[in-house]
């Protein structure tokens, strides 16, 4: 006869701990399951990706409803166990089920931490922990604009981004002036700020809030040193605390969590607790990781299998938001008896450091690059010996040793390690799942066990593993799509294009078999703007595809607030012009007016409500600050003033402005004009430069100034003004077509190779036909300010909504 084994929490933790009894003791127990929420298992720290659209609900799901029947096990969804009676060995919910068992599980799991401030309890405020909280930001989403979440760590960062998705102005508010504090050092931190800052996420640090402002709805969040924001939705991240309150009401020891020893046993016989409602050895762990590791050790005593029972866990933390990848594990941070070896390479957006003591590694932070965070991690976890080879730990072979390679890593692995954190993979399935269901590639395995199925971080192992198991070449490749929706390249979504006459995404998708019905962060931006350049007459911009800064037409600032730069062709303005500028600068009270580095003004601290009315009394084309177009067009003076100008520099530029303005380009594009060879323009950094030399002009491709520097590399010589507007127009309209979406010109230059490009453009009727349809598509733009003052309802997002009120979404 079977015992009967209750679980109370229909979470990760406890059901993995089911699941691997089933595994190792298929016939002792008839289990039943009670869960508060209506829905089966499904991985809580996946919440993100749908609150950011890159899943569904059902993607997320670990369990689906016919595993709790394909495997005998009763599951009460949606009904909460408000009693346990341990004398009489039974539970009880609030609806009236009442369940024996002879072995109790409880993983309740943990409760958001509500900060108890001032209007709190108002409509609009909640947390981040559920599938209730995600549906209540994406139906907010709908009808509200701002959004503030206090709280800069992991969760927080991750609710952020997903508002932002959602097209919301997300605002992140941290007490401290650093991000992720716990998990990153200073310059991590820092690193992770700024990358954030580029996606249009804004941040308040070191705010100390003081209230949540409103009557019945927020309308804003107040700090102690008396400065407020709006706020329509205010999303609390500031950590859990484990959900204890059951247990303790049925007599069992609690501290912070329930108190359990080294087999998950509480202090009442037969009553065990896994998860983040546990604490064991004083701990109440919050990441994933530990809670597998105790589901493996409680399944083990419930089976009577032998074990040394559960240690205690060495955690890390792996965060990947919109490509953003940083993991931290152990001590990251320096102390006097410490060592650090650390490399950073702010080019390529790389840091990484691992900190030593007594010659073992204790430590470990990346950002930028995080395939060495499995491999570090398990040298903290094993303690292992790195003396005379510390720089080798970073640095590999040529610091003075031998790195070991991916396979010999995975070799040494035991079959119990995780690799997929995210889905509690370990390497024994994944081996497994190779030599009984023939696995040979890296979406064989993921499609088998989940494994790299969501962050992807583990990627890399997975195909290590591959590798160890069916040597190289047994292992099947499988091409990479332009995102995770996908397995189609770039070319062949272009093509596709063209050949098929796709003109929206929702065709493209359709016809090319999208994995996801509504794409990602990655796709969507990319096909809007792959069908614009195939087809700029039949394609119907899709705004809703626009990351924020280019649907609002103005860059975001860290404050909430927009700038606003208006076109001024080739750096050269005039006092009527000036006037306008600092009519309108007064009259909306901009607190800054500052000239930028491509010759023009930039008005900053603009409310987004004041955006069109701004536009409207400026009069001016918008500078397309903010787009994936072409920006400015600098020049020189050139022979116009300069004794040293050989030609009009300055006409030149604004000729090459006026002609290529509004247009959408793979990245944004910067060109310069200079006068002479002295390049003053600084023409030589530049997507397409200009260079005047005696009788005729220079043409640089390739160029950048900004976070990767690189020269650009001579093009041609040409003779004529005309030469020139022919080989930029061709030049522009060939990286249009060829480019890889968010591409910049410096790229797809290295990629692809100069002398391909000077092939490509080597025929006069080449350069004549890529001209006409550059010219085809600039004769369909229109200025996209001029467009909203003139539309109502374009117009009337940018307004502040008068919102009805929010439905509650039902538990």
């Amino acid at each position: 006869m079977k015992k009967k084994l209750v679980l109370i929490g229909n979470g990760m933790a406890g059901v993995w701990a089911v699941e691997q009894l089933l595994k190792l003791a298929p016939n002792q127990y008839e289990v039943t399951v009670f869960g508060s929420e209506p829905h089966p298992n499904y991985n809580r720290i996946l919440l993100s990706s749908v609150l950011a659209g890159d899943a569904k609900i059902d993607d997320i799901v670990i369990n689906d409803w016919n595993w709790y029947k394909e495997n005998g096990v009763t599951l009460h969804a949606g009904h909460t166990v408000t009693k346990i009676d341990t004398e009489r060995k039974s539970v009880s919910t609030a609806s009236g089920i009442t369940a024996e068992y002879d072995d109790l599980i409880i993983a309740t799991g943990s409760l958001p931490f509500m900060l108890p401030l001032p209007g709190a309890d108002k409509e609009g405020v909640i947390a981040f922990r559920d599938i209730n909280d995600c549906n209540t930001m994406i139906e907010t989403a709908k009808n509200y604009k701002k959004a503030i979440v206090i709280g800069g760590g992991l969760l927080g960062l991750e609710a952020a981004r997903g508002l932002l998705n959602l097209n919301m102005d997300v605002s992140v508010v941290h007490i401290f002036k650093d991000l992720m504090e716990r998990q990153l050092d200073q310059t991590a931190s820092q690193m992770l700020r700024k990358e954030l800052e580029k996606q249009g996420m804004n941040f308040l640090l070191e705010k100390n809030t003081d209230s949540i402002l409103g009557k019945k709805r927020v309308t804003g969040v107040k700090f102690k040193d008396g400065s407020v924001v709006d706020a329509d939705l205010v999303v609390m991240a500031v950590g859990i605390k484990p959900n204890v309150q059951l247990a303790k009401d049925s007599g069992l020891e609690v501290n912070r969590g329930i108190v359990v020893n080294d087999y998950l046993e509480t202090s009442i016989p037969h009553v065990y607790s896994v998860g983040e409602c546990a604490e064991h050895r004083g701990i109440a762990y919050g990441l994933v990781a530990p809670l597998y590791e105790q589901g493996n050790e409680l399944a083990k005593r419930l089976a009577g299998v032998p074990s040394a029972g559960y240690q205690g866990s060495v955690v890390s933390t792996k965060l990947k938001v919109s490509g953003v990848d940083v993991f931290s594990a152990g001590q990251f941070t320096d102390a006097e008896d410490t060592a650090s070896v650390r490399v950073q390479d702010d080019f390529e957006g790389v840091y990484k450091k691992v900190v030593i003591k007594d010659g073992k590694v204790i430590g470990a932070v990346l950002f930028g690059d995080t395939s060495d965070g499995s491999r570090l991690f398990k040298m903290i976890r094993e303690g292992e010996d790195v003396t005379g080879k510390e720089k080798q730990i970073l640095l590999g072979e040529g610091s003075g040793g031998g790195a070991k390679s991916g396979v010999d890593y995975v070799a040494s692995m035991a079959d119990s390690e995780i690799v997929c954190g995210c889905n509690g993979v370990s390497k024994g399935t994944i081996l497994n799942a190779i030599s009984e269901k023939g696995c040979t590639s890296v979406n064989e395995i993921k499609a088998c066990t989940k494994a790299s199925g969501s962050c992807g971080g583990c990627k890399p192992l997975v195909a290590d593993l591959l590798a160890l198991a069916l040597g190289a070449d047994g292992v099947q490749t499988v091409k990479e799509g332009i995102c995770g929706c996908t397995e189609h390249s770039r070319d062949e979504v272009v093509e596709a294009i063209r050949s098929m006459r796709l003109t929206s995404s929702k065709e493209v998708m359709n016809v090319l078999e999208w994995k996801t019905e509504e794409g990602c962060s990655k796709c969507r931006p990319a096909l809007n703007y792959y069908l614009g350049m195939a087809w700029p007459e039949e394609h119907e911009e899709e705004r809703e595809s626009r990351f924020v800064n280019e649907r609002n037409h103005a860059n975001i600032q860290k404050d909430g607030t927009y700038s606003v730069v208006p076109r001024i062709y080739g750096g050269v303005t005039s006092p009527a012009e000036l006037k306008r500028i600092a009519e309108v600068a007064e009259k909306f009270d901009v607190p800054m007016v500052k000239f930028t580095g491509g010759q023009r003004l930039d008005l900053l601290g603009v409310k987004k409500e004041d955006l069109p009315k701004m536009w409207a009394e400026l009069d001016m084309p918008s500078g397309y600050a903010y787009g994936k177009a072409l920006r400015t067009v600098k020049t020189c003076v050139g022979s116009t003033f300069c004794r040293f100008g050989t030609q009009d520099s300055i006409q030149m530029g604004i000729d090459l402005e006026k002609r290529f303005e509004r247009l959408n380009t793979p990245a944004k594009v910067k060109l310069a004009v200079s006068g002479c060879p002295r390049n003053c323009a600084e023409s030589t950094i530049k997507d397409f430069g200009v260079i005047a030399i005696d009788g005729g002009w220079e043409l640089y491709v390739g160029g950048n100034g900004g976070v990767k520097v690189r020269a650009s590399e001579l093009l041609c010589k040409v003779k004529t003004e005309e030469e020139v507007q022919e080989w930029a127009g061709a030049f522009l309209q060939y990286y249009r077509e060829a480019a890889k979406w968010n591409e910049r010109t410096s790229e797809w230059v290295s990629r692809v190779g100069l002398e391909s490009i000077k092939e490509a453009l080597a025929s006069e009727e080449e350069r004549k036909a890529l001209n006409e349809r550059i010219d085809k598509t600039l004769s369909l733009t229109t200025d996209p300010w001029k467009e909203i003052i003139e539309k109502d309802e374009l117009r009337a997002t940018f307004e502040e909504l008068q919102a009805p009120a929010l439905e509650t979404v039902a538990d």
